[in-house]
């Protein structure tokens, strides 16, 4: 147990700057007098409190953190943190008369931070506004990552930093160094993060949202979230230009922002069309909207720039697992909401603010597959699995191998679980499906005109463990089930 100590210190670290993150909040609601602002002191000075209990009373417990601290500490962010979060929630709805359970506030907090979408409440519009920013903001933090972010801002972390930013980075690849500096690959990432959000939050402005609009549909359109301040989604704006502007913008966050990171630092942009993720993800998204288009145009649900209009916007937002919707798409033939969620699962690039198994996972497995066939034809052959020019290395070969059968267990175990609760098939397939891939709305009940409300308590649970597990990557909670994990 003292071996983690300085987990528990640098988890109180984390307290203290996630408090001063609600400072967002409680400025809004200072400014647009929407009746709240008196809550956020009290739920900023309770999630410092703890986190300086737990950093002053460790203080002497200062050390560099080992890999397996990295796992440790990955873990408790997504786990505590959104207790933290869900202050607010509780605090503001309670002061304006709406009741929210533990288990409910505690759903919707983790949707934020792990950029699910997925939500338990309705009336959004008359909501105070700065619950809203509260709950797109969550998305915008945890988009990047938390302990990234920290990585880049806190350099008291030291060399442990490192191991931070491996256990909280996003797919297979994860000893790539940008910079010498892990610090400085922190900021560089997030720097970009920013770009993008401000472009993103001028266009929508520009474009005809309201400033706070504009500013909550970037948080959720560049961490690719999807929450809305509108119970509508993105169907209140009824604008082609902003379904344009935030198919973009979703697009970009698709892809590894390692690539913008480099190709900024050099001042070369050809690298990123050569980058074969990046490719597979463009040719993935914009390939299944085109594909979309035409099959609602031919099956006649909509004319040709309907079509094109809603079955692009609609195939990007759920496959980039943002999930913004303008129109029921479960109306749709039956083949294209299946097709999408299943989408969801690999249309994004690993080092995005996407959820899912990461499109570099399916190249190598893909890859894998063909040198196997090739191998029944030619058992002497030699084929290494290539990715551009690079050699993938067989132990990230297995790595993936494992990887994929431990998600594959996960969505199975979680969908029987909520077949054991009387869910329906549909309904239980796809809050499994979704809530690993942090997509938000699937299919059945949980549909893009509905939301989690119709699930018991214990199903939330089910749905609030699936979004931890597929923000953490499985794996990470997966070994600290294992009792070799605690052996010194």
């Amino acid at each position: 147990m003292r071996d983690l100590l300085p987990v528990l210190r640098v988890l109180g670290m984390l307290m203290v700057m996630f408090a001063l993150s609600m400072l967002l909040p409680f400025g809004v609601s200072w400014f647009t007098q929407d009746g709240i602002w008196r809550i956020y002191p009290w739920a900023m000075g309770i999630t410092m409190a703890a986190g300086l209990l737990l950093w002053g009373g460790l203080h002497r417990h200062k050390q560099d953190l080992q890999p397996r601290h990295g796992v440790i500490l990955v873990t408790l962010v997504w786990v505590v943190l959104p207790l933290c979060a869900m202050l607010p929630l509780m605090l503001g709805l309670m002061h304006i008369g709406i009741q929210i359970s533990f288990t409910h506030a505690y759903f919707e907090a983790v949707s934020g931070l792990t950029t699910a979408g997925a939500t338990i409440l309705t009336g959004l519009d008359q909501l105070p506004v700065s619950i809203n920013i509260w709950r797109t903001f969550l998305q915008w933090v945890g988009g990047m990552g938390i302990l990234i972010l920290a990585v880049a801002i806190l350099p008291l972390l030291g060399v442990g930093g490192a191991q931070l930013f491996r256990a909280e980075a996003a797919g297979p690849v994860k000893d790539t160094k940008l910079t010498p500096r892990i610090t400085e690959t922190a900021k560089g990432l997030w720097g970009v993060y920013a770009s993008f959000s401000i472009a993103c939050a001028l266009a929508f402005w520009a474009a005809g949202m309201t400033p706070l609009d504009a500013l909550m549909h970037m948080f959720s359109t560049v961490s690719l979230g999807g929450l809305s301040s509108h119970d509508a989604s993105f169907a209140y704006f009824d604008s082609p230009l902003l379904e344009f502007i935030a198919l973009i913008f979703m697009l970009l966050a698709s892809c590894n922002f390692a690539l913008y990171f480099v190709a900024l630092r050099k001042g070369r942009f050809d690298a990123f069309w050569r980058d074969p993720e990046a490719k597979a993800t463009i040719y993935v998204l914009v390939g299944a909207g085109l594909f979309a288009a035409a099959l609602l145009w031919i099956k006649g649900v909509y004319g040709p720039l309907d079509a094109l209009r809603y079955g692009m916007f609609h195939t990007v937002s759920v496959a980039s697992t943002t999930g913004y919707s303008t129109t029921d798409y479960l109306a749709w033939p039956v083949f294209l909401p299946v097709l999408l969620l299943l989408l969801s699962g690999v249309a994004t690039s690993a080092g995005s603010t996407g959820g899912g198994i990461k499109m570099v996972r399916m190249l190598i497995l893909v890859k894998q597959a063909r040198r196997e066939m090739t191998r029944l034809v030619h058992p002497r052959a030699v084929q290494p699995v290539r990715l551009g020019s690079a050699v993938v290395d067989n132990h990230m070969i297995f790595s993936v191998l494992a990887y994929m059968l431990v998600y594959g267990g996960t969505v199975i175990v979680l969908s029987m679980i909520l077949l054991l609760t009387d869910l329906d098939p549909v309904t239980a397939f796809s809050a499994a499906l979704a809530s690993v891939h942090c997509l938000g709305p699937g299919l059945g009940a949980i549909g893009p005109v509905s939301n989690y409300t119709v699930l018991t308590d214990f199903q939330m649970w089910v749905c609030t463990l699936g979004m931890l597990l597929g923000r953490l990557e499985i794996l990470s909670f997966m070994a600290l089930l294992s009792p070799a994990f605690w052996r010194r």
